[in-house]
């Protein structure tokens, strides 16, 4: 799945928190200067041409909605980041999270248990 812009990524926050809309209750949720209709429906469109949204048709007027989850766009973005930054090593991102002192040893050793009671399943 092609991955998304800055503003692609926000609209998609508004309809992952929000629900299903209609362009016109998405620009309610911008302050003003609002961007035009047009600019977030072309968006919005290019959202569902990628296929992170889907629409039901009301008479001339659509009603957009996530066809992806937040949480499998979560850990797609992830596993890119991971290949791209990390030659697909996951020991390699703990490993610089740990030369960045970005996580202490307690975190670490929760996540090792983590691991470890998910194993045992």
């Amino acid at each position: 799945m092609k991955g998304l812009t800055a503003k692609e990524e926000e609209i998609m926050n508004y309809f992952w928190h929000k629900g299903p809309m209609f362009v016109k209750e998405l620009l309610d949720f911008y302050d003003e200067p609002k961007p035009h209709f047009n600019t977030l429906s072309t968006i919005v469109r290019g959202l569902e041409e990628k296929g992170y949204l889907a629409h039901k048709a009301f008479g001339k007027t659509y009603q957009y909605y996530a066809a992806v989850s937040e949480e499998s766009f979560r850990r797609g973005t992830l596993r890119q980041v991971v290949h791209k930054y990390f030659n697909s090593s996951y020991l390699g991102v703990v490993s610089s999270l740990i030369e960045e002192e970005d996580i202490s040893l307690k975190e670490l050793k929760e996540l090792i248990e983590k691991v470890e009671r998910g194993s045992e399943k």
